[in-house]
């Protein structure tokens, strides 16, 4: 009994190793994903904040034809870097529209000027409503929307060279 009694904290100890080492092989999932996918876009109505672009509705969702929704920001780096994908998309014939998020009219034509423009339309969430409302934990994430404004499909982070056919094809098969 004695010698069993010695051998309990090392195997306590391998335990609490083992324990560590899996966590580290497997990280958690950290990602927040939408529970609104496979259901209707949560009514919205968000003003226009760039000059000549109106602002987005959920009826714009709904006109029969599915449509990319980006949750972007002007001050966001990783948004900088997918808006050459997002042109991409755009000249693929993929219609984007976007919700700017806690941003202002001037840094975003900045940021457009930068770095092109793929919108169609982009909406000013100032307060993140929307973006909390849709399941959005971040920026950027992007959105399928198929024809009757229901969420198809939900991309977090940013969109990648890799991303762009699976997010098109997405598109194309949403009705």
């Amino acid at each position: 009994m004695k010698r069993l009694l010695l051998w309990l904290p090392l195997a306590g100890f391998s335990f609490l190793f083992g324990i560590a080492a899996l966590g580290l092989i497997k990280p958690a999932d950290r990602i927040v994903r939408s529970h609104l996918v496979g259901k209707p876009l949560p009514e919205f109505r968000l003003p226009p904040l760039a000059a000549g672009k109106p602002g987005l509705t959920t009826a714009d969702f709904r006109q029969g034809k599915p449509r990319l929704l980006n949750i972007f920001a002007s001050w966001c780096i990783p948004c900088a870097a997918e808006a050459p994908q997002l042109l991409r998309l755009k000249a693929m014939g993929i219609p984007v529209d976007a919700v700017a998020i806690r941003d202002t009219a001037p840094a975003l034509a900045a940021f457009l000027r930068r770095n092109g423009d793929p919108y169609d339309r982009i909406g000013d969430d100032r307060q993140s409503a929307v973006q909390l409302a849709i399941g959005s934990s971040g920026v950027p994430e992007t959105f399928v929307i198929d024809g009757q404004g229901r969420i198809v499909l939900q991309h977090v982070g940013d969109i990648r060279a890799e991303d762009v056919d699976a997010i098109a094809a997405a598109v194309r098969g949403a009705r």
